[in-house]
């Protein structure tokens, strides 16, 4: 319960558990839960301002919004640190993702990924919803992979503790119940879609830096999070 705690702090803005001390020590096995209460906030906005009527297009940006603000904006600053690192080169990658300037890479990673994300789900119309649930579980749980299969770049990095008290096959037992819970909502075939994506970001992601940072982690999530909405539009399309 106390890495819980820590887990709602860490990965959101939400008010902390009044009822329980929080810890940092082993949260990422838990940001799956944050990342379905996250996504459960932005069906209730969905299906609350659908209700009143407004269109899908108006919905979009605003769930994206609010996403970002629930989050605390986390994971889209590692967005923005990772792209100005991949394009400053390997000799120079670190130092480009500590920079607390964001350059125009880390801008445009930004803008892609919400149009993307923006797109999809004015696409996916009344199937947004859980989507939206797939995607926000998934992209969570996406760092655990990069976690167990790749080391941390920065010994005396912020997110170190996560690499350090990791413990992988333990750490996917609370996504159980949580794929148990998505399979009847989501369907078999949107299920495994997700999670080959939540596979294939932090793999590719490792192999291009050579490791992952706190930032990568980051990133991991925002591109999950936006490819699991991408494929559910497409797939939602194709059948």
């Amino acid at each position: 319960m106390a890495d819980f705690a820590g887990a709602w702090v860490f990965y959101s803005v939400l008010p902390g558990l009044p009822w329980v001390e929080p810890s940092f020590r082993r949260i990422a096995r838990f940001a799956p839960w944050i990342g379905l209460t996250l996504g459960a906030i932005q069906v209730g906005f969905w299906w609350v301002l659908i209700f009143l009527g407004w269109p899908s297009i108006a919905v979009a940006p605003l769930l994206l919004a609010f996403g970002i603000w629930f989050s605390g904006g986390l994971h889209h600053d590692g967005l923005m640190d990772t792209a100005d690192g991949l394009a400053a080169g390997r000799s120079r990658r670190l130092e480009a993702m500590e920079d607390s300037r964001v350059g125009a890479s880390g801008v445009l990673a930004l803008a892609m990924v919400l149009l993307i994300e923006m797109g999809a789900l004015i696409q996916l119309g009344p199937q947004a919803p859980v989507a939206l649930l797939l995607a926000a579980i998934g992209a969570r749980a996406a760092p655990l992979w990069a976690m167990a299969h790749f080391d941390y770049l920065r010994q005396d990095g912020s997110a170190a503790f996560h690499r350090e008290h990791a413990s992988p096959g333990w750490d996917l037992l609370p996504l159980l119940p949580l794929l148990a819970l998505l399979l009847p909502m989501a369907g078999a075939l949107p299920l495994v879609m997700g999670t080959l994506v939540a596979l294939l970001v932090p793999e590719w992601l490792g192999r291009r830096l050579g490791g992952h940072t706190g930032d990568s982690y980051g990133a991991t999530v925002v591109l999950t999070e936006a490819f699991i909405l991408l494929m559910s539009a497409l797939l939602a399309t194709a059948i």
